[in-house]
């Protein structure tokens, strides 16, 4: 897809003005990560779910009894607002049968999310956006990646809030085990792009708090119409084993 006059601006500004790419993840421990997993408290990393083998973070599900719907994230230390993250995932492993179908090969990156440690007990879903990943189920039936859908949360999308929990980008569909690089630009509130293997695939703008999806959250975070302007970002396990390596952000919204 080609870029607006507008968004290339943007981009060749934040570039020059923006400080060095950081690696947020060292490749050796989970250092700077923390999880919560649906059931359990924040810090809980239930089974072993999130490990670091051989300079991957991995999501394995092989000391789970039953899924009991442990939707879990592993958050990142730090809140950004304006940045550009970078990482790689593939697909892996096993999917957990007694998990819901939808979570086959489905996977994501999470971000201007609630602070976790505001995140329930029982709270299903954090507060957040996330760029859905997704890889292939039949062969030649289009599955894309890089989708955005929305716990919690309302987008602009095309002019106008969108209806949808999810939104298809215009990425091809990628095979399970095969590598993918995925990139996330984010302009507080007033922008959001995905990018796959280096393609923009889906923008949209104005992500508030809303919709529907999170279950059990506190209400007084839950404030519906609340612009999301910054947040966590958060790796995500529902049902699907995979793998992350790479991941390194630059803020663009500090200056040199």
């Amino acid at each position: 897809m080609r870029l607006s006059g507008l968004v290339t601006l943007m981009l060749v500004v934040c570039s020059c003005s923006a400080t060095k790419e950081k690696t947020i993840f060292n490749g050796k421990n989970l250092e700077g990560w923390t999880p919560k997993i649906y059931h359990h408290v924040y810090g809980d990393n239930y089974a072993n779910t999130f490990r670091v083998e051989d300079g991957l973070i991995k999501v394995r599900y092989d000391g789970y009894d039953q899924f009991r719907e442990r939707y879990g994230h592993l958050f990142y230390k730090t809140p950004y607002s304006h940045f550009h993250l970078t990482l790689e995932y593939r697909f892996s492993g096993i999917w957990r049968k007694d998990a819901p179908s939808y979570t086959h090969l489905n996977s994501g990156v999470m971000f201007h999310s609630q602070d976790p440690a505001t995140i329930l007990k029982e709270q299903d879903w954090p507060i957040s956006v996330e760029m859905q990943f997704l890889a292939e189920e039949k062969p030649g039936v289009p599955r894309p990646t890089g989708n955005m859908c929305s716990p919690g949360t309302d987008v602009v999308y095309q002019g106008q809030k969108s209806p949808k929990h999810c939104i298809d980008s215009r990425s091809k569909t990628y095979k399970p085990d095969e590598w993918v690089k995925a990139e996330l630009i984010v302009y507080g509130d007033s922008l959001v792009q995905h990018l796959i293997n280096g393609e923009v695939v889906l923008e949209y703008t104005k992500p508030t708090i809303g919709g529907g999806v999170v279950n059990g959250a506190d209400p007084k975070i839950f404030i519906p119409g609340k612009p999301l302007t910054s947040g966590y970002i958060g790796l995500q396990s529902e049902g699907q084993e995979i793998d992350f390596r790479n991941i390194r952000i630059r803020d663009l919204s500090k200056k040199k």
